[in-house]
């Protein structure tokens, strides 16, 4: 069934899917191309309506609360929504706070997904500090496996990826088809620069990590994220010893 959106462009929308009738990839396929179309342009709450309407309880929100942008949108347009929320065991005190603000103060359901091991038991696994020796296989364990599993009950998820983060992140869609996952990923914010997310925090007053304030451009697990200097990328703080630039989870 074809609808229009705030727009009055054309959007495929086939409706919540019954348990008994989950979309195949090829429908999610289809919506996410017809979406990433009509609503290249569109207001970032538009975007967060159409992904909560098409996916409804199949959809979810994921934060690194590095800030709180993204689920504040989605609480205004669906409260209520699943925030999901990778505890690496590994994360900087003020980044729990974040998390915990949220909790307080935001109609959304955090759900803190851990990874099935400790840094205890994978010290103990693979050797104690696996972060400085295999970066690639430790963000598997304690990010991208746990985020494979939260994921599991979702046909659709939304992030905060921008493309003016990084030259890594320059073409991301405002929807697309993740053909590894096989489902539909939502980046409402993909368009907005740094002054808009700025904008938005100062309008709304969004709880924001306080290590921005010292010095971090971005801000991941505490063993692999450094202060940024003047004029590097802010994501140069990010596995500062490494060519590195992604955990693994937008790849």
């Amino acid at each position: 069934m074809s609808l229009l959106n705030a727009s009055g462009l054309s959007l495929v929308n086939l409706g919540e899917p019954t348990d008994s009738s989950r979309r195949k990839p090829a429908e999610l396929k289809e919506l996410a191309d017809a979406a990433a179309v009509a609503l290249e342009g569109a207001p970032a709450e538009e975007i967060a309506k159409w992904a909560t309407d098409t996916f409804g309880s199949r959809f979810c929100v994921t934060s690194s609360m590095a800030d709180a942008v993204v689920a504040h949108l989605f609480s205004r347009v669906s409260p209520g929504v699943d925030v999901v929320f990778l505890d690496t065991g590994l994360h900087f005190p003020e980044t729990l706070k974040v998390k915990d603000i949220v909790i307080r103060t935001m109609n959304v359901n955090v759900r803190s997904v851990r990874p099935r091991l400790t840094v205890g038991q994978q010290d103990g696994e693979h050797g104690p500090r696996l972060f400085a020796r295999a970066p690639d296989e430790c963000c598997f364990l304690r990010k991208v496996e746990p985020l494979e599993r939260a994921l599991a009950e979702y046909d659709s998820w939304a992030t905060g990826l921008r493309r003016d983060e990084s030259p890594t992140r320059a073409n991301t869609p405002v929807v697309a088809f993740d053909a590894k996952k096989g489902k539909v990923k939502v980046n409402p914010i993909a368009a907005w620069t740094e002054d808009d997310v700025n904008a938005y925090i100062s309008r709304w007053n969004v709880p924001v990590n306080e290590l921005f304030k010292k010095g971090y451009g971005s801000i991941g697990c505490w063993p692999c994220t450094r202060r940024t200097k003047a004029g590097e990328d802010p994501r140069a703080g990010r596995w500062a010893m490494f060519e590195k630039t992604e955990c693994g989870l937008h790849v």
